[in-house]
């Protein structure tokens, strides 16, 4: 059958996007739900947890899902609430510096809980209502092109992120056979507000001069991937990482010299 344009809608499915609050997760909460989905946003901060799901008329839960309790209780709820929930976006984390000569037993276990840890937890458990119910479903995970390259100072971050993508690959192939799909959105520099802050006072200069575009990201283009493979648009992807990265990735360390515009490799 041909391709229409309502293969891009999500009316009547319920969609959870965790750390839903700001940033990319808000982004593509207001995407899921201009698209017709119902959407819970899972959210440490009450004040941003509220304010998200107000913008998309859906329901805001504060949850810290690093906790596998919270997280059957968040899960619980949205199931009372909006129903059986059909999309998954494992969007939460954060970072901090920790170079690896430094790097504590906590400060690695702290990165881990932030960054994967809880991809698990929400996946699976999810997964489970999906398999029970005998429903098809899109997960779509938040990785990071530091999970793919080099990432001096952030190592612990990078392997987290890393397993991200692996968990990505494997869950798919497990989850294939209940028609579950799984893939992951890869960004570099997005124009978040909390980078845009940064890129106002301690950054300098293009903070996406050395992306191939020219330019970073921005969180509704982060939006526009997700909703494709949230949708069945993408019916038959799973287990992919998308590069939603003005092409990072694909270049490999060449970008374009800010003087000359010639293409380059290392110290400019």
């Amino acid at each position: 059958m041909p391709i229409a344009p309502s293969d891009i809608l999500l009316t009547g499915r319920v969609a959870v996007v965790t750390g839903g609050g700001a940033g990319i997760g808000r982004g593509i909460a207001q995407g899921l739900a201009a698209f017709g989905a119902s959407v819970a946003i899972w959210e440490r901060n009450p004040d941003t947890c509220a304010a998200a799901a107000d913008e998309v008329g859906g329901l805001g839960i504060v949850v810290d899902v690093r906790d596998a309790q919270a997280v059957d209780a968040a899960l619980a709820r949205t199931e009372a609430e909006l129903g059986t929930v059909s999309v998954l976006v494992n969007n939460a984390g954060g970072t901090f510096r920790s170079p690896l000569l430094e790097t504590t037993e906590n400060g690695w276990d702290a990165l881990y809980r932030s960054n994967l840890r809880h991809v698990m937890l929400c996946t699976q458990r999810i997964a489970r209502r999906l398999v029970a119910a005998g429903m098809p479903g899109s997960v779509v995970n938040i990785t990071s092109i530091e999970g793919v390259r080099a990432a001096p100072g952030y190592a612990a971050y990078a392997a987290a992120k890393a397993g991200v993508i692996t968990y990505t690959k494997t869950a798919s192939f497990e989850l294939a056979p209940h028609g579950i799909r799984v893939n992951a959105l890869a960004p570099d520099v997005t124009m978040t507000e909390g980078l845009a802050g940064i890129a106002a006072g301690e950054l300098s200069g293009d903070v996406g001069g050395v992306i191939p575009m020219r330019r970073a990201g921005t969180v509704d283009e982060m939006a526009s991937a997700a909703v494709f493979l949230a949708s069945d648009m993408s019916a038959y992807i799973t287990g992919q990482t998308l590069h939603v990265d003005g092409g990072t990735e694909a270049a490999g360390g060449w970008y374009f010299h800010p003087r000359t515009g010639a293409p380059t490799l290392g110290p400019s």
